[in-house]
């Protein structure tokens, strides 16, 4: 038997090119690219066990803490406990979400419509550094109406939020509204302007 010898066209050099280059989908969005800071939702109680883990994987991440005195009848213990509990904040670009989200106790990344959405730099800045300069932070109830006001001296400079007034205090409340979260600390108010 005679072995046949199929032979087929050769591609000219300019074919070749044409199929070497990467497609649109091979193209990431800047979104994709770019690190922002994102919410990640955890099981409850676990948010200190998901912070470690995401040290480990050198994610960065903030876990911000306020102080808490516990009274039982014979002690009283001072706790560090989670400011927005249920979440961890994490630094990363979109590419990389999977250092996140195959971290144990890490249930997703907060958005909409099945898409990440970026927190406000200027949140976590401000958070960061009203804890560093010890202003007394607490959780407080979800805000969205009330009289606004923007903060202008002091760590927390530039943030808008609900001022709420409880006998001689005022309170500056500050709402993630992606988390549906609030934080409340003791401000003066010549430290804020109303916002119409």
């Amino acid at each position: 038997m005679e072995e046949q010898i199929r032979t087929e066209p050769v591609a000219s050099s300019r074919e070749a090119e044409v199929h070497s280059i990467p497609t649109s989908s091979a193209i990431l969005p800047p979104e994709f690219l770019q690190a922002r800071w994102y919410a990640a939702q955890t099981c409850a109680n676990h948010e200190k066990r998901v912070q470690e883990q995401l040290q480990l994987r050198t994610v960065e991440s903030y876990l911000p803490v306020y102080a808490s005195v516990r009274r039982w009848k014979d002690r009283s213990v001072r706790l560090a406990l989670p400011l927005f509990p249920g979440y961890v904040f994490v630094r990363l670009a979109l590419r990389d979400r999977l250092q996140v989200l195959q971290t144990p106790s890490v249930v997703r990344l907060v958005g909409f419509g099945g898409q990440p959405t970026p927190l406000a730099n200027q949140e976590i800045d401000a958070l960061r550094q009203g804890l560093a300069n010890d202003l007394r932070i607490e959780p407080h109830t979800f805000l969205k109406v009330g009289q606004r006001a923007r903060v202008i001296a002091g760590p927390l400079q530039g943030l808008e939020g609900i001022l709420v007034r409880k006998k001689k205090l005022s309170r500056f409340v500050i709402s993630l509204d992606l988390i549906r979260r609030s934080v409340a600390v003791e401000i003066d108010v010549t430290e804020l302007e109303p916002v119409h």
